[in-house]
């Protein structure tokens, strides 16, 4: 076990030998703390939390009380095979929230970027890749193996499908189905989830500059108007467009997916 002299370990929490404890760490009473489990420095694991498997927590972050972080996979082909969950600094893991390591199956990892807000209730499934600064509202979940872009925003008792895709700075409604890939910046919501825009105030808030929006804006219409096909609208866009934002939404059409995309309606 490797405790550094100037964490903080309640008298009442158990901290499995083998467990690696940074400088400053504080874990409360009635925490769980495995045995091959990293705590970066000045990590939080309040009161009655739960931290298992082979799990690095990143630094500054805070886990709050009944939270179970990187316990086994909810996946049958699991197999007690290790694997991992990467979290990064500076997340605020909310009360309940869940989040497991990956599979063999999907790469081995589940990874969560810096800066993130899990509220309470909200699960990150096996193999998840979670860019930074993204919110997850109140009991919203990941199934495995989705890939979610930096500063994207998942509404309260949302739940994304399994390999689907969502883009950078995109906003989900909430109560919303997510079965299909998103583009960057896109707005979605109802029930089934719909493409219905454009992050819009998202943009602004993050300073986007003005002739950039309208950028993006333009080519939401040609996505949505164009002739031909859907990725066909996108190849032409992307022989078209000067503007950084636009070339990262095309880019993101073009890659590889398992799944299809909420198009524009």
């Amino acid at each position: 076990m490797a405790i550094d002299p100037s964490a903080r370990i309640h008298p009442a929490a158990i901290v499995e030998e083998g467990a690696s404890i940074g400088p400053g760490v504080r874990v409360g009473p009635f925490a769980v703390i495995g045995p091959q489990v990293v705590l970066g420095a000045r990590v939080e694991v309040k009161s009655h939390a739960i931290v298992t498997g082979l799990t690095e927590i990143g630094q500054d972050s805070v886990i709050f009380p009944f939270a179970n972080i990187g316990d086994v996979p909810q996946d049958l082909k699991y197999q007690g095979e290790p694997t991992r969950l990467v979290v990064g600094a500076r997340n605020r893991i909310r009360e309940g929230v869940t989040m497991n390591t990956g599979t063999e199956g999907g790469g081995g990892i589940t990874r969560v970027g810096d800066d993130c807000l899990f509220m309470t209730g909200s699960h990150v499934g096996h193999d998840a890749q979670v860019g930074n600064g993204v919110i997850m509202a109140n009991y919203a979940a990941l199934a495995g193996h989705c890939v979610i872009g930096d500063e994207v925003i998942i509404g309260g008792l949302s739940g994304i499908h399994q390999w689907v895709r969502v883009g950078k700075g995109a906003i989900i409604g909430a109560v919303t189905m997510v079965t299909n890939d998103v583009i960057p910046y896109g707005l979605v919501q109802g029930p089934r989830g719909q493409l219905d825009g454009l992050n819009l105030v998202g943009l602004k808030r993050r300073g986007v500059d003005r002739a950039e929006i309208s950028a993006l804006r333009a080519a939401y219409q040609a996505l949505a108007q164009g002739e031909g096909a859907f990725m066909d609208r996108a190849r032409r866009l992307g022989q078209e467009a000067e503007s950084a934002y636009v070339r990262e939404v095309v880019a993101f059409i073009l890659a590889e997916t398992d799944r299809s995309f909420l198009t524009p309606g």
